[in-house]
């Protein structure tokens, strides 16, 4: 058994340890932390499953009916007689006092009136929010229509909502016209196809929408009646879990600190505070104090994604993976790796307090010497040190492995521990001098220094920079980015480092318990096993070097100017890639935007097929050089118009692809075969484009300030989809600047992300050029990294 060979094994086991001395202090202690957890479970399911209504309403409405029944004025004498007479059918021993008759009956009428109100509420919000008219209207000139609405939303809604309240009044995604889908998926295709195909292509559809496509379709509405999502739980299953594809690069995704500006160049200065405010977010989570995420300060959105933020680990499997999450009970420490070597720290102390900066600072130093005399004394090998470069391996091979090898004994017992952790602390090695070498650095890293499995690795640089690395089956880039963003915002306007970049102290008032050192995870290779670690390093570093990513900042003017063209920001950015990518490769691709679909109950993303017909026609429109600018203006305004309407179809679950998708996956397991639908699910994206999200938390400085220009973040991006096409992300943090993300692949030969970068930022120019006069063009701006 794997607990008996542990047992006789020799244990890792570190000074400073504390239980067992004190029996009695264990038991208050243990009992202590129970009774909190309880209470703050208690306290979000009652406060969650009554939202929008309050527990104080019910108090209210008791007291008032006790003071009718106990008020002896004339006024009131008809709703008090009223109320008595209700009280003579309760029941009680006789010689029962007048007013405990008064008190138990207010009590029913109170909780009876508060049930009835709480329903009532949550019924008329789904209504209310079930509304998508605000989408379509401009935010300045919305329709009185709107505006009332937008009243009766919040006259309806609760006050201070925890993280889940608003969950039980999301609207489920609708499922969408069959009939729509279809047109609305042939009109995508036009550019893409020639006329012979968009003749088979009708023909196609026609038949499948009259034959298995209905019988698919109501199917669809079936289960869109008994689950939260008719999407979500196939998404996460057959898009994510079911991949064979390994996960660096291919899946999971990266994040960045502030661009320019670091708070301190102390690496475990950085890592002590930033692991500290991870905490305190996670925190949040868990007592659900998170203020949910609204648009236009009145609109909910969904937060379900937020549960498995930390703590979440992506199992492999041979065909199909799990994700596991893990109690705050049982996650309570945090794994810091140190040249290959992992290390367990509890996360909080004897008081059930977070260790504080400094302490972690500490804990830190104590790390990096272990680590340093184990590495000398050749304690630990170095095929144990790469360990982390068997999760980059394809998915089934990387199952096999950690089945046979790391499945018993004491390896077993370290991964679980690796595994059970809250999140994974890189402090790495490099120091990158751009940004560009910092993406690199983040998406595979040297190929044996991330452990892609888990939910979150936060990687700290020797010169005090550092970003993320995201698992993302279990949620989508803007909720990491929410967590993100509020621990890079508090290092920015709070004050937790020293004049020198040293920890702040805590307050006075912070006293911090009793802790233990951190605890050694030295894992156990033998020859064979180590040279599958080998095979896995080899395998890491090729898809590593064969990834070309350029990160650019586009300083010479942001979404300021665009503004001023009176289109949307993302809509001009999406217009000039595709004007980019014909002018790279001469024809057009199939192109894929993210969007969000939050709007609805475990709504996780849609997709925007940004390559339209109204698109092309400007872009050939601008190419040619033959028509006034007026007419080329008028034409990019057509299709930033429609880019605009697709975007915001996509957010109200009137997109295509995941209805198409869940199409495809019904007629898969219902045991029909569509060739129609295998040629559409299998088209490539050829290109992968992405909007980060900026400035979800509220309360924060405007990033157009000129103290914050070098403070805003880059973002983060993801490799191609596609081995011929391009990854694009791009943030737009504020007026004066664009990050740009561009992944491609050397092996392709034909793609180049710093040529292709350079084909966006000449196409923005062009476009700007035709809304500004030649004559005020500023001097090219743009640094590339």
């Amino acid at each position: 058994m794997a607990e008996a060979r542990v047992a006789v094994s020799e244990l890792n086991v570190t000074g400073n340890l504390e239980e067992g001395r004190n029996s009695w202090k264990d038991m208050y202690s243990a009992l202590r932390k129970s009774s909190i957890r309880s209470y703050y479970k208690t306290r979000n399911s009652i406060r969650n499953g009554t939202w929008p209504t309050s527990t104080n309403n019910l108090t209210v409405v008791i007291g008032i009916v006790l003071a009718l029944f106990l008020n002896d004025s004339e006024a009131t004498s008809t709703v008090s007689q009223f109320l008595w007479s209700i009280a003579d059918y309760i029941t009680l021993p006789q010689g029962t006092p007048k007013w405990i008759r008064a008190v138990i009956t207010s009590g029913g009428i109170g909780v009876s009136f508060f049930l009835v109100l709480m329903k009532v509420r949550q019924y008329i919000l789904r209504i209310l929010l079930a509304y998508r008219g605000w989408l379509y209207e401009n935010l300045k000139s919305q329709s009185w229509k709107t505006l009332s609405w937008g009243i009766c939303v919040r006259m309806v809604s609760g006050y201070q909502p925890s993280l889940y309240s608003c969950q039980r009044s999301l609207p489920r995604l609708p499922v969408p016209n069959l009939h729509s889908t279809m047109e609305k998926l042939l009109e995508s295709l036009k550019p893409l196809t020639s006329n012979s195909e968009q003749v088979e292509l009708r023909e196609e559809a026609d038949k499948f929408e009259k034959g298995v496509g209905n019988k698919l379709q109501r199917f669809l509405y079936l289960k869109s009646w008994w689950v939260p999502n008719y999407v979500t739980d196939w998404w996460e299953k057959y898009v994510y879990l079911t991949s064979r594809t390994p996960l660096a690069i291919n899946s999971n995704y990266y994040g960045m600190d502030q661009s320019y500006w670091s708070p301190t160049k102390d690496q475990t200065v950085r890592a002590a505070t930033t692991i500290y405010h991870l905490l305190k977010f996670k925190r949040l989570i868990d007592r659900e104090e998170l203020q949910p995420l609204v648009l236009r300060h009145t609109i909910p959105i969904c937060m379900a994604q937020y549960e498995r933020l930390f703590s979440t680990i992506r199992i492999p499997k041979e065909e199909l993976d799990e994700l596991y999450h893990f109690d705050s009970i049982e996650s309570r420490h945090i794994i810091i790796q140190y040249k290959g070597i992992y290390y367990s720290v509890d996360a909080y102390d004897s008081k059930n307090q977070f260790l504080s900066p400094a302490t972690f600072q500490s804990q830190i130093h104590w790390i990096i010497k272990d680590a340093e005399e184990a590495i000398a004394n050749e304690i630990i090998s170095e095929s144990a040190r790469n360990m982390p470069a068997l999760t980059a391996l394809p998915r089934n091979e990387w199952a096999e492995i950690r089945k046979q090898y790391l499945g018993v004994g004491k390896n077993k017992h370290f991964l679980s521990t690796l595994e059970s952790a809250i999140f994974v602390a890189i402090l790495s090695e490099a120091s990158p001098k751009t940004l560009s070498e910092k993406g690199k650095q983040l998406i595979h890293s040297n190929g044996k220094t991330i452990w892609f499995d888990k939910s979150l690795n936060v990687i700290f640089f020797k010169n005090g920079e550092c970003g993320l690395n995201a698992e993302h089956s279990l949620a989508d880039a803007p909720a990491m980015g929410h967590c993100w963003e509020y621990c890079m915002t508090k290092e920015i306007i709070e004050k937790w480092y020293t004049d020198d970049g040293q920890c702040m102290p805590l307050s006075k008032t912070f006293h911090q318990g009793k802790y233990r050192l951190p605890s050694r995870l030295t894992w156990e290779v033998n020859s064979e096993f180590g040279a599958k670690i080998e095979y896995a390093v080899q395998f890491a570093q090729k898809n590593a070097n064969d990834l070309d990513l350029e990160i650019y900042d586009h300083k010479k003017w942001g979404k300021g100017i665009i503004k001023k063209c009176k289109v949307s920001p993302d809509a001009f950015v999406q217009i000039a890639i595709q004007l980019a990518y014909y002018r790279e490769t001469g024809c057009f691709a199939q192109t894929y935007e993210a969007s969000m679909t939050r709007l609805y109950l475990c709504g996780r993303t849609e997709t925007v097929r940004s390559c339209t017909q109204e698109v092309t026609e400007f872009v050939r429109c601008i190419q040619e050089n033959k028509h006034s600018k007026e007419e080329m203006i008028r034409l990019f305004q057509v299709a930033a118009v429609k880019h605009q309407e697709l975007y915001r179809d996509s957010m109200n679950g009137k997109g295509i692809d995941r209805h198409l998708f869940a199409l495809y996956i019904s007629c898969k397991g219902l045991g029909y075969k569509s060739e129609f639908l295998e040629k559409i699910i299998m088209r490539p994206w050829t290109l992968s484009t992405s909007q980060q999200p900026q400035q979800q938390l509220q309360h924060v400085p405007d990033s157009n300030l000129p103290l914050f220009q070098d403070k805003v973040s880059p973002g983060g991006g993801f490799g191609p989809v596609s081995d011929d096409g391009y990854g694009v992300s791009y943030m737009l943090p504020s007026d004066h600047k664009i990050f740009f993300h561009v992944a491609s692949k050397h092996s392709n030969g034909k793609t180049s992300s710093d040529r292709f970068m350079s084909r966006i930022f000449e196409s923005l120019d062009d476009i700007r050029n035709l809304f500004i006069s030649a004559s005020s063009t500023d001097q090219n701006g743009v640094s590339g990294h």
